[in-house]
This record gives structure tokens, C-alpha cells and sequence, in this order.
């Protein structure tokens, strides 16, 4: 399995060196071949909308070859991408935004198949521990990857970059067939062939498995709630940089640096967190986390800004893998697919709403999004911790107080009004 695990983190680093490059020099591209700013920020929208698909998308992985499809998507998108060398003027630049479109595509499914095979390869004990690792490559390559690409870009043009884009693909779907899956009495388990046959559609499936189990339902909302409140506070940090502390917008830089590294190092960890504490526990602390880094982004001195973004790098990823492990341990082998598939929408839907509300938002200043954002996450962890004796419950006050002598162990009586 130690193989395995090894691959694993080798496809997350490829795909974390092509997608990070890509994803900043089409905007760039864009933007040299358009002079329009407003097409360039499409183009990150067009990477993002396929995400709000995600249920019908991971079904595919169900009804389909799981392994087979994931490799055929991977070598598409290398074909994809290589259409780009079309590119030559302004009349060409719709054929980004389409390829943009077919990476949205691919990470949906790519994403969704990686979680379903992965229970497949690896023993339960392992998933959290290999999940930190490929967190890590993936954050590791965000340090690296769009240095790279911006400079070939600026050296030789858009062209190679989109070549060594397609190569990486390539060379993931190589590691994908080199994987050993386990051989179980399930089919579907074994992750390399068709689950069993009609099954109802995956919003409905993905929704119910999600919301059935608690030990599922708080780290999946966790994650959400976290990663909604990174994109409503985007245009908030530019504020704070720019106006707040009087900084240049290359200082931003740095920020992304930091907060990298942060991940980097919860990436390392946060494996034997989830099996020490569980996965609520660590999507509570994440959440937390997050919340202090939005607070430490509002104090007025630079070096204080620099950590709180190396906060945020922890909390984010935590909550995270915390999610993703727990949609893994706890779904049955056959509806890993669109279980996956509606979990990623859960957790990264809502960021399209996101992002333009905390564009609107900053028009208030940029601390008070970053204190909103913390509120919502904080609250969010608090809910979460909340025992169940206090929830509400339905019936009268007095079934509401006998189940809570039930449920704390306590023979007293407690006034729910």
C-alpha cells in the first residue's frame, strides 16, 4: 500500500504543477489578447461552474469504470489543452474559456474519482494520513507552479505553457494505471469497474448519504462555511493591503506565501489529528483557525497580516481533509462517486456566490467582511460542538426535557424556553 500512497502523492503534485500554471497565465493570456479585465476574471469563473455540477458528474463514476474514466478524462484534457496552440489573436480567446471550461469539467470528476478510489488503494487507517500529503504537494506547487508558468509565459508565450499543461495529464493518467487496487466481493468496492446498474439520480443519493450520517454532515458543512467565507473575504484582503496598511498590491504576494506555507505544514499533520480526534474535531479547529486568521488580517501592522494569512493556510486545509476523509470512511463503496461528486458542490458551490457578494461587501471598508467571515465561521464550529440535549427537538417542553435527562445522564430539569 506504501506504493500506492507514493502515487498518490505524485499525481497530486503533477496536477497541482499544471493546474496551478495554467489557471494564472490564461487569465493573463486573456487579458494581453482582449485588454479586458472583465474577460480575464471570467476566465476563473469558467474553472469554477462545472463545480455546481458535481452530483450528476461524480454519478458518471458510478455507473462507469472508475479507473478507466479517470484516465480517459486526463487524456482528454491533454487533447483539450493542446487545441489551444489555435490560439494567435483576439478572435481565438473563446477557445480558452472553453478549455478553461473542460478543466472545470475534468477537476470535478478527477476530484470526485480520486476520492472513490482511494478507499480502494489504501486501507481506512492511511486515508487521512495520504489525503494531509496530497494536500501538502498541492500547496506546495501553488508556491511554485504559477512563478513558473508566468515566467515561461513572459519568456516564450502562451504555447508552451499549454504544452507542458498537456503533458501533465499525461503523465497523471500513467500513475492512475499504475495503481493497485484491492480485489473485494463488491465490484464497485474494487474501484476499476462499473458499479451496479440503475440507481437514483445523484443529487438525491449524494444529498441523503451526506445528510444521514452527523459524523459526514458537520466536517462536509464545516468545509463549506470555511471555504465560502475564503472567497467572500478575497476582495476584503485586497482592501486591507492596499488602503489599510498602504501597502503595494504586490505585497499580496507575500500574503499567498504565507499562507502556502501554512498549508504545507497542515497538510503534514492534520492525517494524525483525524485519527487521534476525528474529523468534526478537526474541521471545528479549522473552522477556528480560519475565523482567528480572518481577525489577525484586521489588525493594522503588516507582520501581523503575514500570520494571520499562515493561519488561514492551516484552518483552511484542515477543514478540508477533514471532509474529504470523512465522505471516504464513511460512504458506501458503490455511491463513492456521487457521494464525492455532491460533497465537492457543498463544499465549493458556494464560493460563486461568494466572490461577487464579498466584492460588494468591501464597499463597507475591508475589515468588516473579514469580522463577518469570522462570525460565520465561528458560529458554524460553535453549532457544531453544540451538545445534543440542546438542539431542538419537536414535541412539548416536558419530551424536550426528559430527552435531555436522556441524553446529558443528568435527573434535573432544564428550561428550553
Amino acid at each position: 500500500m506504501r506504493r500506492n500512497a507514493v502515487l498518490f502523492v505524485a499525481i497530486s503534485l503533477l496536477s497541482g504543477l499544471g493546474g496551478s500554471a495554467m489557471s494564472l497565465v490564461a487569465g493573463i493570456w486573456v487579458l494581453d489578447l482582449t485588454g479586458s479585465t472583465g474577460l480575464a476574471a471570467l476566465a476563473g469563473l469558467c474553472v469554477y461552474a462545472p463545480v455546481l455540477a458535481g452530483p450528476w458528474l461524480g454519478g458518471l463514476l458510478d455507473r462507469a469504470p472508475r479507473r478507466p474514466l479517470v484516465i480517459g478524462v486526463n487524456l482528454a484534457l491533454a487533447a483539450a489543452l493542446l487545441s489551444l496552440l489555435a490560439v494567435h489573436g483576439p478572435g481565438q480567446a473563446w477557445l480558452i474559456f472553453t478549455v478553461l471550461f473542460a478543466y472545470g469539467v475534468s477537476y470535478v470528476l478527477i476530484d470526485a474519482g480520486e476520492t472513490a478510489l482511494l478507499p480502494a488503494a489504501l486501507p481506512p487507517a492511511r486515508l487521512a494520513d495520504v489525503n494531509g500529503w496530497r494536500s501538502s504537494a498541492q500547496e506546495g506547487m501553488k508556491l511554485v507552479a504559477p512563478l513558473a508558468g508566468a515566467g515561461l509565459y513572459a519568456w516564450r508565450g502562451g504555447h508552451p505553457v499549454a504544452v507542458l499543461s498537456a503533458v501533465v495529464p499525461v503523465l497523471v493518467a500513467v500513475g492512475y494505471g499504475a495503481l493497485r487496487l484491492r480485489a473485494t466481493t463488491s465490484d464497485a468496492a474494487r474501484g476499476d469497474r462499473p458499479a451496479a446498474a440503475a440507481r437514483p439520480p445523484g443529487l438525491r443519493v449524494g444529498l441523503a448519504v451526506l445528510l444521514r450520517r452527523r459524523a459526514v454532515r458537520v466536517p462536509v458543512a464545516l468545509a463549506a462555511v470555511s471555504i465560502a467565507m475564503s472567497g467572500f473575504t478575497t476582495a476584503a484582503l485586497y482592501a486591507v493591503v492596499v488602503e489599510e496598511l498602504a501597502l503595494p498590491s504586490t505585497f499580496l504576494g507575500v500574503l499567498a506565501s504565507a499562507q502556502g506555507a501554512g498549508s504545507v505544514v497542515a497538510g503534514l499533520v492534520v492525517g494524525r489529528l483525524v485519527a487521534r480526534r476525528g474529523a468534526s474535531a478537526v474541521g471545528v479547529a479549522g473552522a477556528a483557525l480560519f475565523a482567528a486568521g480572518c481577525l489577525g488580517r484586521c489588525l493594522p501592522w503588516w507582520p501581523a497580516t503575514v500570520t494571520a494569512s499562515a493561519i488561514v493556510g492551516v484552518g483552511l486545509p484542515w477543514t478540508l481533509v477533514a471532509a474529504v476523509t470523512a465522505v471516504q470512511t464513511h460512504t458506501p463503496a458503490e455511491l463513492l462517486g456521487r457521494v464525492a461528486g455532491t460533497a465537492n458542490t457543498a463544499m465549493f458551490g458556494p464560493i460563486t456566490l461568494a466572490i461577487p457578494l464579498g466584492s460588494v461587501a468591501v464597499h463597507a471598508g475591508g475589515r468588516p467582511p473579514l469580522v463577518a467571515a469570522a462570525g460565520a465561521c465561528l458560529a458554524a464550529a460553535l453549532v457544531a460542538i453544540a451538545p445534543a440535549g440542546w438542539r431542538r427537538q419537536p414535541g412539548s417542553d416536558d419530551e424536550r426535557r426528559a430527552r435531555w435527562r436522556i441524553n446529558s445522564g443528568r435527573e434535573r430539569s432544564c428550561n428550553f424556553r
